[in-house]
């Protein structure tokens, strides 16, 4: 008969191998699908369309890093912050497409303006201003 303890170690010994491979496995096939998506914006057309801002968006992600190289001895940790760029643009025929952009193209843009979108697939490649 086992006892309590020995039921958590086993219990331990199987789990720890099946987070660790799940883990990877969700590694693994985030760098699949990002290779994916490159590949199917190499393969697709540039298309230049006429197109208007209708809308921009930021998100912001705060991450907070564990501070292992203090030499002070005081234990802490410092947050550092990104900022994604969109910009969604309306073509001619209603449809709306969202990109993201860099700080600089988003900060050009704004909303209203009206011109030529030039795009492969996902990836948004320029802008030019008509009015």
């Amino acid at each position: 008969m086992m006892g309590f303890d020995s039921a958590i170690l086993t219990i331990m010994d199987l789990l720890f191998p099946l987070v660790f491979l799940f883990i990877i496995g969700v590694f693994i096939m985030t760098i699949i699908r990002g290779v994916g998506t490159w590949h199917k914006n190499n393969n697709s057309p540039r298309l230049t369309v006429d197109a208007s801002v209708v809308a921009k968006r930021t998100s912001v992600s705060h991450h907070t890093h564990a501070n292992a190289g203090d030499q002070t001895g005081m234990s802490g940790s410092y947050t550092t912050t990104s900022t994604s760029y969109y910009v969604t643009f309306q073509v001619s025929s209603g449809d709306r497409i969202e990109f993201s952009v860099s700080g600089k193209e988003y900060g050009i843009l704004a909303e209203k303006d009206y011109g030529k979108l030039t795009f492969q697939g996902t990836r948004y490649l320029s802008f030019e201003r008509e009015y």
